[in-house]
């Protein structure tokens, strides 16, 4: 390793280029995680981050570039001290330049690096600041399925830095995301990360306008509240709601066109607590019927738990309230479905409306918490 350092630091560009691909060999070929670990922490306390970092500069040619970030990368993988450490000793600059480049492989390999060093917190605000964004969402647009999935990922990690500067997306972003959300499953991981930033753009109006011009871009939000997680509803009812939220008498009959109401009900059910109270807002502002005829969730609540005390006791009262406002949740979709049935069997059938009348007015369907 001595030897390796020594090469890296002070061979000729050749000897800079096999050492870099040595380091790159030593990790890979440790027959197990433990000991390809063990590697990782000999190498870089020998001190081989150092000139690694520095053949990324452009003073170098792609020609050695290319094994230097690939050694990094190696170094990085599941080493969060490496990860800090590559990005201490100044690998993010150079590695935003080779974001720029028109080079596919190289282009891709730097976005890898980024999702592998933004997965340690430390990094993230230096990261963040660095301008990789839009760049990372150019590699969204264009780049290989692979390339996409790591710049989804990247974007993601950066998205979770609770520092400043907080992540600023390019509405760009929405349509190759909504086509990577239909793609996958909606339980998956990656949907999560999706849906997280789909949520993130449907913030501004930029992101909303591009959410409702992508083909099936509210129908895969839609679809997402009924299939996926509890991580991925939570972030698509967001973005719904941002939407309707921004402009009700724009975005509520693109929604309810869509077919959210079954999925929102299951929601305020079923959800987390954030879930069941953005699915809760949501379907009110997607009811006709003016605010002040309907029933408030503590009204309503208050109505349930005073005739379960009446009918139970108190000790019993605010279980048997929950299985009151659990059945009438039930009922409400039953109801719902068989309206739907009924509605599209007439020869008048107006998808619209069939809708609009899916829920009994003046009930709120949250459940008590």
């Amino acid at each position: 390793m001595e030897e390796l350092v020594g090469r890296l630091g002070n061979g000729d560009l050749k000897e800079k280029i096999e050492a870099a691909m040595a380091v790159r060999k030593l990790v890979r070929k440790s027959n197990s995680k433990s000991s390809k670990s063990v590697v990782r922490s000999r190498l870089a306390s020998a001190g081989v981050i150092d000139p690694l970092v520095s053949m990324l500069q452009p003073s170098f040619p792609l020609s050695a570039r290319e094994p230097a970030l690939l050694a990094l990368l190696n170094l990085a993988v599941r080493n969060q001290r490496n990860k800090i450490r590559i990005v201490t000793s100044g690998a993010i600059p150079p590695l935003v330049e080779l974001l720029k480049f028109q080079h596919g492989n190289l282009k891709e390999l730097a976005a890898a690096a980024i999702l592998t060093l933004s997965s340690a917190a430390p990094n993230k605000p230096a990261i963040a600041a660095s301008g990789v964004a839009p760049l990372l969402v150019r590699v969204l647009c264009s780049g290989s399925v692979q390339g996409r999935v790591d710049a989804v990922t990247a974007l993601y990690n950066l998205s979770t830095c609770e520092e400043d500067p907080k992540l600023v997306l390019d509405p760009e972003a929405v349509p190759p995301l909504i086509d990577l959300l239909k793609e996958c499953k909606k339980y998956s991981k990656f949907a999560e990360k999706t849906t997280a930033l789909l949520e993130i753009l449907s913030k501004s109006d930029e992101g909303r306008i591009a959410v409702t011009n992508v083909d099936g871009g509210i129908l895969t939000l839609v679809e997402t509240v009924e299939d996926g997680s509890l991580v991925s509803t939570a972030h698509a009812v967001g973005a719904l709601l941002s939407l309707c939220q921004s402009s009700r008498d724009k975005y509520r009959e693109l929604i309810l066109r869509e077919g959210a109401i079954p999925g929102l009900l299951r929601l305020t059910a079923e959800g987390t607590p954030e879930a069941q109270d953005r699915a809760r807002i949501l379907l009110d502002l997607l009811r006709e019927s003016p605010p002040q005829n309907r029933l408030t969730s503590s009204v309503l609540e208050r109505i349930v738990y005073n005739f379960a005390a009446h009918v139970d006791g108190t000790d019993k009262a605010t279980e048997t309230a929950k299985k009151l406002l659990r059945d009438m949740v039930q009922k409400s979709m039953e109801h719902s479905l068989s309206h739907m049935q009924l509605r599209a069997s007439s020869p008048f059938k107006d998808s619209v409306n069939v809708k609009n009348h899916l829920l009994p007015m003046g009930v709120d369907s949250k459940p008590m918490k």
